[in-house]
């Protein structure tokens, strides 16, 4: 299966058109039916159905493989450059919102200290977003934070050859309006608010999914999804009553926040890197070592 007729593939269904598929990737409408046609020659079944442009069964299921196959060969070619390719002139990082909050300024102010004129370009981004952009090699270094058991790592998508290190954990609060009913408790179990309003902030908030694996329920079901960055937007949702989540303590400010005590989970920040070859990159690496408060 040949990569590029995956990707045009790929294009076509997320744009629902052949034409705007041409246009964002740079070929003419002509090739890009050529492309799928030779895709759907080589798998024997019909990949798209036509009017409208909309994947079939079979489309469908390829879709399911497809990203992370792309993100392989992408991870593949990245960890190949690396090894060959001179150490860039200015240090990437990209940072979930979380985790750009509680480690990002520190650890560039060791950066600063210990390797003077490194230019260091920071990007705040959605999780998934930071996990394929280091596969990727878009960025030098990640910050990524999540939810997870105490002595577990987090659970981030197979995004190739990218390294971990535990950076920080903290406990968890649910976020209530300061005038819950719930909100002067000492603890909470999760159960007890799991028919609550919720909102779902994949980006920021405990993902609601992870709720409800962690709990064994389907309950858990947002009323409001919020999908942006901004963790002030997200606590201005919560107390206007628009529905509950679950931050670390650090970020539960000014809304209650009221510690998450069954089942026991902590929010965790892991640094992310291929090969940390570049002395700015080492730099990093050890200042978020050294401010950590992993046990």
């Amino acid at each position: 299966m040949d990569p590029h007729l995956l990707r045009t593939f790929v294009a076509v269904a997320e744009h629902g058109s052949f034409s705007a598929a041409a246009d964002h990737l740079g070929y003419t409408q002509s090739a890009v039916s050529q492309h799928i046609a030779a895709l759907e020659h080589d798998l024997g079944t019909p990949l798209l159905r036509r009017r409208p442009v909309v994947p079939t069964p079979s489309g469908e299921r390829l879709l399911e493989h497809a990203g992370p196959i792309l993100l392989r060969l992408d991870a593949a070619r990245a960890d190949i450059r690396r090894t060959i390719a001179d150490p860039p002139g200015t240090l990437t990082i990209a940072a979930s919102p979380l985790a750009a909050a509680s480690r990002l300024a520190a650890a560039l102010r060791e950066v600063r200290r210990t390797r003077p004129g490194t230019e260091v370009a920071v990007t705040v981004c959605g999780r998934e977003a930071v996990v394929q952009g280091v596969a990727a090699a878009e960025f030098d270094l990640g910050l990524v934070d999540g939810v997870a058991a105490p002595s577990d790592p987090l659970r981030l998508s197979d995004a190739g050859p990218v390294r971990t290190s535990a950076v920080a954990h903290e406990d968890l609060v649910a976020a209530l309006p300061t005038d819950h009913p719930l909100a002067g408790r000492r603890g909470l179990a999760l159960n007890d608010l799991a028919d609550a309003r919720w909102i779902d902030a994949p980006d920021l908030g405990a993902p609601l999914s992870t709720l409800r694996a962690a709990t064994g329920s389907d309950a858990f079901r947002p009323a409001l999804t919020y999908t942006g960055t901004d963790l002030q937007t997200l606590l201005t949702l919560v107390m206007a009553g628009h529905g509950l989540t679950v931050l670390p303590r650090s970020a539960a400010t000014p809304v209650a926040a009221v510690p998450v005590t069954t089942p026991r989970l902590v929010h965790r920040i892991e640094l992310l890197h291929g090969h940390l070859d570049a002395p700015a990159g080492a730099a990093l690496a050890a200042a978020l070592a050294g401010s950590s408060d992993v046990e």
